[in-house]
């Protein structure tokens, strides 16, 4: 077990994480970098003669009182099979917990709930599993996402599985003049205006102008695209893909009041889905859904978007974690919670 500590072992550690099966985005050095008020530190596995098996990208920030949260997102990238791979990581994790001080790890990766054999591997490495998440709100990672099999298929083929009243809405937004531009950085401050409009209507928060600004500067053009739909010359949706390794993700989506009626962000979904079939990757991810499939549900609408698609429902594990300092988290996560409630309900007021 080793760290990426110079250039060397980042390109190296790239390099693995481009070419696994288990790539995500979110294990990049790139992400890390957009993430800028954590630490990062990357831990590698490694066979016998130095080459990296295995990694897990972490996170580190400073609580106030309390100490150093650690986290990775979608880690470990690995055989999350394999004893010796994980044990070798977990030790890594150790070891910086030591360091920073850390009162846990916490990790969300994306292992399907019903893995038993990865179940019962980290329980005996000592982790805790909590997956009882339904809602966008129980974690931070969305434990319950849509995921499109376009390995080795044809544009055809894939537009063949979408629900035929998606392929003529796809069609509807073409005819009807619906245009599909590759946006700039400066371009962001429109996408970023619309999706100021798309928070107020569906009720969640958005992050800044500056973050999305980070994101550009840290993942285009390779890892990173700017779609916007037009319509008589004026911007009316638009999204963000995020291409990594052998997936492409949807990760944000906004879309004006105006104009829905033509449909623009079926179209959008399908321009994204033909870059990923151009780059030959394995899985398009359609990111998060309620895990409560009920009509009546205020994001059902949005589940339906994305099943409509041909989409497989997947279920991930949830959080996987080590706790360093059980007092201490407790009364971290009892903290959390009150302050969870009390910035709900000034949000309600504001609102």
């Amino acid at each position: 077990m080793r760290f990426v500590t110079d250039e060397e072992s980042r390109n190296e550690y790239k390099k693995f994480l481009e070419g696994h099966e288990r790539c995500n985005f979110q294990q990049s050095l790139e992400w890390a970098n957009v993430k800028e008020n954590w630490k990062n530190e990357v831990i590698l596995a490694e066979d016998n003669n130095g080459k990296i098996i295995g990694s897990m990208s972490v996170l580190i920030r400073k609580m106030p009182i309390f100490g150093n949260i650690m986290y990775s997102a979608r880690g470990p990238v690995c055989d999350i099979h394999d004893l010796n791979v994980m044990k070798q990581l977990t030790e890594g994790a150790k070891e910086l917990a030591k360091k920073y001080k850390a009162i846990i790890l916490n990790t969300e990766p994306d292992i399907e709930s019903s893995d038993k054999e990865y179940r019962d591997l980290v329980t005996n490495l000592g982790y805790t599993i909590k997956d009882d998440a339904k809602d966008f709100k129980d974690g931070i990672q969305p434990r319950y996402v849509f995921r499109l099999d376009i390995k080795g298929k044809t544009e055809e083929e894939i537009m063949a599985g979408f629900h035929q009243k998606w392929r003529y809405n796809i069609r509807l937004a073409i005819k009807k003049g619906v245009e599909v531009r590759e946006g700039t950085r400066e371009d962001l401050k429109a996408f970023h205006k619309i999706m100021v409009e798309t928070g107020a209507r569906d009720d969640f928060i958005i992050r800044p102008l500056e973050y999305f600004e980070r994101m550009y500067d840290n993942l285009a053009p390779n890892h990173m695209k700017l779609l916007m739909a037009y319509y008589d010359g004026q911007p009316i949706s638009g999204v963000i893909p995020i291409f990594y390794g052998n997936k492409t993700w949807y990760l944000y989506g906004a879309s004006s009041n105006q104009h829905r009626n033509l449909m623009p962000n079926y179209l959008l979904q399908w321009e994204m889905i033909k870059m990923a079939i151009a780059r030959k990757d394995d899985i398009y991810d359609f990111r998060g859904v309620v895990g409560i499939v009920d009509e009546s549900h205020p994001q059902y609408g949005l589940y339906r978007f994305k099943k409509g698609f041909g989409a497989t429902f997947t279920e991930f594990i949830g959080e996987v974690n080590i706790v360093f300092k059980p007092i201490t988290y407790k009364l971290y996560k009892i903290t959390e919670k009150i302050y969870k409630k009390i910035m709900g309900i000034k949000l309600k007021i504001k609102r």
